[in-house]
């Protein structure tokens, strides 16, 4: 495959030219993906590595320090932070999603091969793994291990899991208010398989929003509200999107619910999305969202697989 062949922003076009051109190697993409293993490829990156970094002092460090803006610690306070992880884990292992604490790493490809999300705004690295940048979809990924490797079973039960991660991602929103290089989030998912009606949909969805419920009223003493919007990937998504409404009015969860207009170009989700909205000392925050997906699909090859997602940011509660 040659350069030209790849779809590529046009600065990263331009920056792929230009090293074309100065190693005067054409194919250099082609041979360094295709032409060797991902072994081989990963003993020649580590030693690109050690060379740099026998060239480098310990001024160059600090200047490679100041000058990046993935490495620089949150402007959280840190104990606080901790307190109120443990809370939430402890909210959502009450409701029956246990924590796990998750690696700082994940299998390289992670989100980009089984969702709609651009390897470039993840920040990857050597042995085959990237910087966690969605724990959802480790948790898919550590859910579908389980499932394949006959440790837990979707068909008997739901798996339910939770975990808090600081997240990284590459992306750069120059100063836009709220947009941080990296961050801490509460993550859920939920797995079953597919029980006809929206069975597991309706029941998973609601287990989510009960969790946050919970969060909000014991730790800030506020309530919250949920936006819907429906997306492609279920043949019937409006009516998935009545039942949830019916399924909660017919159990009086006291949760207002609002319908907004459908995304179905939004490949993301798959039958819906939801927002999760709050108010805490008189500022409304869009706190998080969530959704189904077919990731486990993917991953265990199977169309009865259901999962769904949601997390919430807690550097924004602060």
């Amino acid at each position: 495959m040659k350069v030209s062949e790849y779809a590529m922003s046009s600065d990263g076009q331009k920056n792929l030219d230009r090293i074309v051109r100065e190693l005067g190697v054409d194919d250099i993409v082609s041979l360094l993906s295709e032409r060797i293993s991902g072994a081989d490829l990963n003993s020649l990156l580590l030693e690109v590595y050690k060379e740099k970094i026998s060239r480098s002092s310990p001024g160059g460090l600090i200047k490679r320090y100041e000058g990046n803006r993935f490495v620089h610690p949150a402007a959280v306070d840190s104990i606080q932070l901790k307190e109120l992880e443990l809370d939430i884990l402890r909210i959502a292992r009450s409701h029956l999603a246990m924590p796990v604490q998750l690696s700082p790493v994940a299998p390289l490809g992670s989100c980009s091969i089984v969702a709609t999300v651009d390897q470039n705004k993840i920040i990857s690295a050597n042995r085959g793994t990237e910087v966690v940048s969605d724990a959802t979809n480790l948790l898919a990924l550590h859910i579908s291990y389980l499932i394949k490797s006959r440790k837990m079973k979707s068909r008997d039960d739901f798996i339910r899991l939770s975990t808090t991660h600081r997240h990284i991602r590459a992306q750069y929103f120059g100063n836009a208010p709220g947009m941080l290089p990296h961050f801490h989030l509460f993550c859920m998912v939920t797995a079953g398989t597919d029980q006809g009606s929206y069975r597991f949909e309706l029941k998973a969805f609601w287990e989510h929003i009960k969790v946050y419920q919970e969060i909000f009223r014991s730790l800030f003493r506020s309530d919250i509200e949920v936006f819907l919007s429906g997306r492609g990937g279920y043949k019937d998504s409006d009516g998935l999107l009545q039942r949830i409404v019916q399924y909660g009015e017919e159990r009086s969860i006291n949760v207002p619910l609002s319908i907004k207009a459908p995304n179905n170009e939004n490949q993301y989700y798959k039958g819906l999305q939801f927002t999760i909205v709050t108010n805490i000392n008189g500022r409304e925050h869009y706190i998080g969202d969530g959704g189904f997906v077919d990731w486990t699909q993917q991953l265990l090859g199977s169309k009865k697989e259901r999962l769904i997602i949601s997390a919430i940011g807690l550097d924004r509660l602060f």
